[in-house]
């Protein structure tokens, strides 16, 4: 089974699904292991870990599909990618789209925003005009092919142009085809149920952002609210950051890790990327020296 397959049967079933955003092949490899049943990208967390920079489109379509091909190797549960705005015109969307399908991705988002874009809950972002990003769904929607790829539209309307214009524009996405809709950054939970009761149909995603624009709802109460996908794509990142600064503030500070109790045992490391594995494949074929 593709892991597109294995993605739509999740969507079928009728618990929301939690996915937690990943950076790289580790912290893809923990959210597998503890127990996800999808993990996604995030273009915000690449940005950071690989060019120390914000999300603000300084990630090439290269670096991206680059990491998005490493961490889907490196796992056997549904990934979801971030592909930004696509990377250009309906053209350049269907180039993308076509990479992302040869590196077995199960699904994929596409944004509205201008490029270069934003992270969602930045200030300053700007949309293209509604039929732009229309076409580059059908452009995706024809790229995929018979391949069953996930495509998840987002519009980043509602900070520039408010609730009822990104509505407006979820209607012509998922018109173009898009099975999913995105619906970045509405502001309380009364939005949240307004985006619901205008697609009532329709699977949908929140993006819970800690200290972002969209209130901190549980699965359980975004379920309760109708969502469908609860995107939590900084998390991880947020926690390692804070983690390894106390830790290299320790070492700093007193010449030692030996009483920083936050740290995974060497052993259990090896097992996590996979060395006891390959020290056993490596005996297999090794040439016993007899002298």
């Amino acid at each position: 089974m593709s892991s597109s397959q294995k993605l739509r049967q999740l969507l079928a079933k009728p618990e929301i699904i939690v996915i937690p955003g990943v950076y790289d092949c580790l912290s893809a490899k923990l959210a597998e292991n503890i127990g996800f049943d999808v993990i996604a990208t995030s273009g915000f967390g690449i940005a950071a870990s690989t060019l120390g920079l914000p999300d603000y489109g300084f990630l090439s379509v290269t670096e991206t599909l680059y990491s998005i091909g490493r961490i889907a190797q490196a796992v056997n549960v549904p990934l979801i990618a971030d592909l930004d705005t696509g990377y250009g015109n309906a053209l350049n969307v269907m180039r993308t789209i076509k990479d992302a399908v040869q590196l077995g991705v199960a699904g994929v988002l596409l944004e509205d925003q201008e490029w270069p874009k934003k992270c969602g809950h930045f200030e300053g972002k700007r949309v293209i005009p509604t039929e732009e990003h229309a076409g580059k769904i059908r452009a995706a929607v024809e790229a995929r092919g018979d391949s069953g790829l996930v495509i998840i539209a987002r519009t980043d309307a509602r900070a520039p142009l408010g609730l009822e214009a990104a509505i407006a524009r979820g209607r012509s996405y998922i018109a173009a085809g898009a099975d999913i809709l995105f619906v970045e950054a509405p502001q309380s939970v009364e939005e949240l149920t307004a985006i619901r009761a205008a697609f009532p149909d329709i699977p949908l995603v929140a993006n819970i952002v800690e200290g972002g624009k969209t209130p901190s709802l549980s699965a359980t109460e975004l379920q309760n609210l109708g969502f469908k996908i609860v995107f939590f794509p900084l998390t991880g990142l947020l926690a390692v950051t804070q983690t390894l600064t106390n830790c290299l503030t320790h070492l700093k500070q007193q010449g030692t890790t030996a009483n920083f109790h936050d740290l995974v045992s060497f052993q259990d490391f090896q097992a996590l990327v996979g060395v006891p594995q390959f020290l056993k494949t490596e005996k297999k074929f090794t040439i016993e020296n007899d002298e």
